[in-house]
């Protein structure tokens, strides 16, 4: 089924509920547009093949769309032993579009950092782990404060696998993230933490779907939300179990921190269990920043600016924290502390 056959979604459906499809269209929703392909910069010991992508029947309206936009894809075989890819991604132009699919093997770490200040972009990341590998991941979304942002994400986990998720989320003025991993074998495991920083009328919309298939599997998700202005952050982790996956553990945990009275942050986590013998557990707790910790920064000289700074560099440093992989958890904290500080200094 083409775009212009599918029914456009309405916002009674869950995943379009905060972030209505037409919001986040580059132009009228009748009209796939002409998109630029979104340059690839990389370093690191991989290679990149072009290729024509394909779309499943299944596919949802959003990865359909980004098909339609452009079918380019770039197909990343790694197989290695500990190497970092690093991998910059530059929109840049009126709508950008971009497809990347990592085929891993063995141990590496990847670390993609988007930027630029095209008026939309699009990007759709597919990644399969082979059996007995150790993936660590970083996206950082650093776009243009005037950008719109559609990003779809599919990841596959085989036996044995295990892959460590970090995202930082600082960029763009409004963003629909779609997030999907499934654990389609035993002993595979994913760990996923989620920061995001919202100021003026920033718009982060994250909808994380996990699916456990299989008997022995594990999954960790957090995502910590800092609001400021009148931002706007909504979390919503859609947790699965499937029938017999018994020995399956999962967890998802939900922080939001408000910096100001306009300021909203929502969290949905969710959980689906058709199975008896397993461990699944949620939590959303929000609040907002604490009058004694701000007083107390206050009363050793630091403006009000750098205090709330610096509380907000604690609350979302503390999202990479359970990575283990300490090249994503560093890279991540030095990108969020870099970033704060040039917002003092504006």
């Amino acid at each position: 089924m083409t775009y212009l056959d599918m029914e456009i979604p309405s916002r009674s459906s869950h995943l379009w509920r905060y972030t209505p499809w037409k919001r986040i269209h580059p132009s009228k929703v009748d009209i796939v547009p002409s998109c630029e392909t979104i340059i690839i910069n990389h370093e690191g010991d991989c290679e990149f093949k072009e290729s024509i992508r394909t779309v499943n029947e299944s596919d949802d309206i959003s990865r359909v769309f980004l098909h339609e936009c452009n079918d380019q894809m770039n197909i990343v075989e790694i197989d290695g032993k500990g190497q970092l890819v690093h991998v910059n991604l530059i929109a840049s132009g009126e709508s950008v579009v971009g497809h990347i699919d990592f085929q891993c093997k063995g141990e590496a770490t990847i670390i993609i950092h988007l930027s630029g200040s095209a008026t939309w972009t699009g990007l759709h990341i597919t990644g399969n782990l082979e059996k007995n590998s150790s993936i660590g991941y970083a996206f950082v979304n650093e776009l243009d404060s005037n950008s719109k942002l559609l990003r779809c994400e599919d990841w596959n986990i085989q036996r044995d696998s295990r892959l460590e998720y970090g995202e930082l989320s600082i960029g763009g003025f409004r963003n629909k993230t779609d997030i999907r991993t499934i654990l389609s074998d035993s002993n595979s495991s994913l760990k996923q933490a989620v920061a995001v920083y919202g100021v003026d009328s920033r718009h982060d919309d994250h909808h994380m779907e996990i699916s456990h298939m299989v008997k022995h599997t594990d999954s960790s998700l957090i995502m910590n939300a800092a609001c400021g202005g009148r931002s706007h952050s909504i979390g919503t982790g859609q947790l699965f179990i499937a029938r017999n996956a018994n020995n399956s553990n999962a967890g998802q945990v939900f922080h939001n921190l408000l910096l100001s009275q306009d300021a909203r942050a929502d969290a949905i986590p969710e959980l689906e269990v058709l199975s008896d013998d397993v461990s699944a557990a949620h939590g959303a707790a929000s609040a907002p920043i604490d009058k004694e910790q701000l007083h107390y920064l206050l009363s050793r000289g630091l403006s009000p600016e750098q205090s709330e700074a610096l509380i907000v560099e604690g609350f979302l440093v503390n999202t990479f924290s359970s990575l283990k992989n300490k090249i994503i958890s560093d890279d991540l904290k030095t990108r969020l502390k870099i970033h704060l500080e040039c917002g003092i200094m504006r």
